[in-house]
């Protein structure tokens, strides 16, 4: 079995001043410990890099470096994968799209979506309600 993780969460784990941030902490820290594969997309793994360290997002926003080492930490973990985009992914996003009408901040959503759907991944853990559009996946929010 495996499932994904949202950038959602990895920015509330790692925001000390979000009131979701301890229960995310433990989510992750439940991932972390495995055993179940949990798949990260590059899309996840780079938009948390973006907004962790900007200063519009978290009133204390984290060092590069920090940002850095929290991603390759989860990389160091034998049961995380890394989804990147093959061959087909952009029919696939089209036609997922057209399913969905996507646009503005749907966007990244509808790539994660399509990313998740190219590699057989059906469970995301989210707080981003958006994601229920995508009526393959299983939507689960560990903050409530």
């Amino acid at each position: 079995m495996s499932f994904a993780v949202d950038v959602n969460l990895l920015l509330y784990a790692s925001d000390l001043g979000s009131p979701e941030h301890e229960a995310a902490r433990d989510f992750v820290g439940r991932c972390a410990a495995g055993p179940e594969v949990c798949c990260f997309g590059w899309v996840t793994l780079m938009s948390y890099l973006r907004m962790a360290t900007h200063p519009s997002i978290f009133a204390r926003p984290l060092a590069h470096a920090d940002a850095a080492r929290n991603i390759e930490a989860l990389l160091a973990l034998p049961h995380v994968r890394v989804l990147a985009e093959e061959d087909g992914f952009w029919a696939l996003y089209r036609a997922l799209t057209s399913e969905v009408p996507t646009r503005g901040n749907l966007v990244p959503d509808a790539h994660l979506a399509a990313l998740l759907r190219q590699h057989g991944v059906t469970t995301l853990y989210t707080h981003d309600r958006d994601f229920r559009k995508f009526t393959f996946l299983d939507v689960r929010d560990p903050l409530h």
